[in-house]
């Protein structure tokens, strides 16, 4: 999204433009939240689906729509990943996937702001990332590839994640902050 005069921007813009499928072998959907208020534990989402419209000439014309099956959630120990999956957190049964929908896009590359709307557990509410373009490049297949470090806070509880326990010291044993950690790849579409 780069270039020094306007005929290199334009056909930067030309070449960049599209609608992108996230290649989810070399994404990440993860997240970070604190555990007995000592440590993180940070964990992913595997089984996720996403389109990106990238309109690199307005990048506030651009849009992001992204599914994660909620079910997917990997923290590495199986006994809390099953705790997350059930009422107590994400009731997944009920609620089985988690959606994000861009609204706006505020700011231009390298860095800018995504908001949209993000629905977990039947409530929706709207949220704002940072991004960063982090590149693009034609793999060895052929593929055209763009690149973004998505990053941001929020409260669990604002979705109704609501369940805790207090600790003996003091405290509570899950934080409420989550911090997002999101790594995306994704691959331009043939016309």
């Amino acid at each position: 999204m780069t270039g020094t005069d306007p005929a290199q921007q334009e056909q930067a813009h030309a070449e960049l433009s599209g609608d992108y499928d996230i290649d989810v072998a070399h994404s990440r959907f993860g997240f970070m939240a604190r555990h007995a208020m000592v440590t993180r534990v940070h964990g992913t989402f595997n089984d996720v689906d996403g389109v990106l419209h990238l309109d690199a000439g307005d990048l506030g014309r651009s849009t992001a729509r992204v599914t994660l099956v909620a079910d997917s959630i990997d923290t590495g120990v199986e006994q809390r990943d099953q705790h997350l999956r059930s009422n107590d957190f994400f009731d997944m049964p009920t609620y089985p996937e988690i959606t994000f929908v861009s609204t706006a896009i505020n700011g231009s590359a390298p860095s800018f702001e995504v908001t949209g709307d993000l629905t977990v557990k039947g409530i929706t509410k709207p949220v704002t990332v940072d991004v960063e373009f982090t590149g693009a490049a034609v793999d060895p297949s052929g593929n055209h590839r763009v690149g973004f470090e998505v990053s941001g806070t929020l409260n669990r509880r604002d979705w109704g994640v609501n369940w805790n326990a207090a600790m003996e010291a003091g405290g509570m044993l899950v934080g409420d902050k989550v911090t997002l950690e999101i790594d995306i790849s994704a691959i331009r579409r043939q016309e």
